[in-house]
């Protein structure tokens, strides 16, 4: 399969051109030298899998991030296009905690930070699980997120025990929709603190969706949904050139954990 073609094949489109509306962003959403395929035509029976090939280039990312495409391969594999069907997404303000994460929370002296250390969290994002000793956020996946945060579309979620970082998360967010990668914990519950974190984050900063691409029994009890492929991409279109808050203008604070248990307001600990 090949996801890249030359301009005069009708059965692609070309990726739009599009200015980033987030105002942190240093660098305009650029054109991609590729051009994807049309998720629905070359993925007519919804597995996922919607092409091959292409780098990890800034543009080749955001454009098909734009066109709700992301990359999952192993390392020493070909670069993977997915556009899953159905999709996993999350209303931040759907999220619902649970008691037991409520209780935690009440008495945490934990907190949490937004982009205050990024490259650790993805570092940590792509360290073996104990049920996959395999990671597909390998040196090149890792080089490639990193260069888009220091674009102003990649962004983390920590959680901290003093100076420790014991739990968080990563992913992209352009205009008002935050794309989820991947999240770690070093301790029990810190990756639900930061997902729930992430959340009241969003609502703050008028981000309308979470993607959270593949259907997950357990972000589905925390409030995630199942959206048809094309539904996405229609919201998708819409929420991307929705005028985005900066991220990095929140970098410099830490966060109390047991303030999650209110509507968050950027108060400082």
């Amino acid at each position: 399969m090949d996801a890249f073609v030359t301009t005069d094949d009708p059965n692609y489109t070309q990726a739009p051109s599009h200015t980033a509306t987030d105002n942190v962003a240093q660098a305009p959403l650029f054109d991609s030298p590729y051009l994807f395929p049309n998720p629905s035509e070359v993925d007519p029976e919804g597995l996922g899998l919607v092409g091959m090939g292409g780098d990890l280039a800034p543009q080749t990312l955001l454009s098909a991030y734009a066109q709700g495409l992301f990359p999952w391969f192993n390392e020493d594999e070909p670069i993977a296009w997915w556009c899953p069907e159905p999709r996993c997404v999350l209303a931040p303000d759907s999220f619902v905690p649970s008691k037991s994460l409520q209780r935690l929370a009440k008495n945490s002296q934990w907190q949490w930070s937004v982009n205050s250390d990024f490259e650790s969290v993805i570092h940590a994002c792509s360290l073996p699980r104990s049920y996959a000793k395999d990671t597909w956020i390998h040196d090149e996946m890792i080089e490639a997120y990193c260069q888009l945060h220091q674009l102003g579309y990649a962004h983390s979620i920590e959680v901290w025990e003093d100076k420790q970082l014991i739990g968080g998360l990563y992913g992209l967010k352009i205009g008002q929709i935050y794309f989820g990668e991947s999240m770690f914990h070093h301790k029990s519950n810190a990756s639900k603190v930061a997902f729930w974190a992430l959340t009241q984050f969003c609502q703050y900063t008028q981000v309308q969706l979470i993607d959270c691409q593949l259907p997950n029994p357990h972000l589905q009890s925390l409030g995630a949904a199942i959206m048809p492929r094309e539904d996405f991409l229609t919201v998708l279109s819409e929420l991307m050139h929705k005028a985005g808050v900066n991220w990095h203008d929140f970098s410099l604070t830490r966060y109390a954990v047991n303030a999650l248990l209110q509507r968050f307001q950027p108060q400082p600990q």
